[in-house]
């Protein structure tokens, strides 16, 4: 029987020699530099047969196959499989970031209307499912860190608010890794989020820092 793609886990690749293709998950696929991978990433830095996805009763597993440059899932280099979820983020060594969707279903659909665009093309938007960012119709590119994303996506869904430096430890670090997080650390994301944005217009400041509160997000939408 036929069966859609859609109904298949996929990857999307988000930057790198790949970036803009997606990948089903319809059998066990082997990511790597070689020509006989599923998947091949044309990078010195990725080792010929670099990382494997497999199905499993229970989902998808992400296994790194001894590489020399390492595979990463959401900022956090994988020592032994792990089991992805919707939205997770790979990356193989420095050079092919990928998002992980459960279905193409679940692809997010670009909801702001063109006109938001065309009236302030300032207006910066996001789409959470794909972490991706724009700024009017520019994408920001490459795409930011987890940490960066986790920062600016707080901020776009308190937008007009003020957000304590406290929470916004606490949502991009977590709670229980918290409370040794610097006041330094905080800052030095923050500003390397400044510079990401500032990248594709640096005319308008959308992160506003509220003296003796935290952060508010300075979106404008007129």
């Amino acid at each position: 029987m036929f069966q859609s793609t859609e109904e298949f886990p996929i990857l999307v690749a988000q930057s790198g020699p790949l970036n803009g293709e997606r990948f089903a998950i319809n059998a066990s696929l082997v990511i790597g530099r070689e020509d006989t991978c599923d998947i091949v990433i044309p990078s010195r830095q990725v080792s010929r047969v670099h990382a494997r996805l497999t199905q499993t009763a229970i989902g998808i597993e992400l296994e790194d196959i001894d590489s020399k440059n390492g595979t990463h899932c959401n900022g956090k280099l994988i020592n032994s499989p792990v089991l992805l979820q919707d939205g997770d983020i790979i990356q193989i060594a420095l050079a092919q970031q990928f998002l992980y969707l459960s279905s193409d279903a679940t692809m997010p659909l670009e909801s702001e209307p063109l006109e938001m665009l065309q009236v302030n093309p300032n207006y910066l938007r996001m789409e959470t499912r794909s972490r991706r960012v724009w700024i009017g119709s520019e994408e920001v590119l490459p795409p930011l860190s987890v940490s960066q994303f986790s920062l600016l996506e707080l901020l776009y869904n308190h937008q007009g608010r003020v957000v304590e430096r406290k929470k916004l430890i606490e949502n991009v670090w977590g709670e229980e890794d918290a409370i040794g997080v610097s006041e330094q650390a905080l800052d030095a994301l923050i500003r390397r989020l400044r510079d990401r944005l500032a990248a594709v217009n640096p005319t308008h400041s959308y992160i506003i820092t509220v003296r003796g509160h935290g952060l508010r997000l300075d979106n404008p939408s007129d």
